[in-house]
């Protein structure tokens, strides 16, 4: 791949590639890591299939070897996944005088997400697909703090390295944790007690989703 470029802030990530089978699985991997640092890795199945299907479909029929871009955005309750490619052939998904591999990764988007299509670009075009990220941030509370943690991450200076997020943030979360029961105990609280109370609030609001 060629380089990475991530804006948290924005929830952003841009992601130049060679469309080649053996980047298929750092597109995966890069998705996963996005989506968990993001607070949505609930739905990073289907996201990494789309991006899989869409990445195939690009080096079939642009040609392996072609220049690339993944596009990951979330806003507006969504995830937008898209995949730029210098060719202004539009796909299509058709039936009719087809063999069961003809079209079948358009067929598969088209099922498993919201929307789909294709927007022709001034180099070529880009397949695009969107997922709603209700089921994965479920409240807003998982959205803070993955917010809060990937912001705990990049100020503590730890690796931006593609890894996998869950075991990044993880950590963070047992050290923002421990940071707070410090502060707590310099202004004077019990860390006990808060630690108690946020115990009973989780369980509450767990029970009540």
């Amino acid at each position: 791949m060629s380089f990475y470029e991530e804006s948290a802030h924005q929830m952003r990530c841009v992601l130049p590639f060679e469309a080649v089978p053996t980047e298929l699985g750092l597109l995966r991997q890069t998705v996963r890591c996005m989506l968990g640092r993001w607070g949505a890795e609930a739905i990073a199945d289907e996201a990494e299939l789309a991006v899989t299907e869409l990445a195939t479909n690009i080096i079939k029929h642009v040609g392996e070897g072609a220049a690339a871009t993944l596009v990951l955005e979330s806003k507006a309750g969504r995830l937008r996944v898209e995949l730029h490619d210098k060719s202004h052939t539009v796909p299509l998904a058709r039936v009719e005088n087809c063999d069961e591999e003809c079209g079948r990764g358009l067929h598969l988007l088209s099922a498993m997400s919201l929307d789909w299509g294709t927007l022709l670009t001034a180099t070529g075009k880009a397949v695009w697909c969107e997922f709603s990220l209700e089921s994965a941030r479920h409240c807003l509370r998982v959205q803070r703090a993955a917010a809060v943690l990937d912001e705990y991450r990049r100020l503590s200076g730890a690796s931006s390295a593609v890894v996998p997020a869950y075991v990044v943030l993880e950590a963070s979360a047992t050290d923002v944790i421990a940071d707070l029961l410090h502060w707590l105990a310099v202004q004077g609280s019990d860390p006990d007690d808060v630690l108690d109370r946020a115990q009973a609030r989780y369980e509450s609001e767990a029970e009540a989703a």
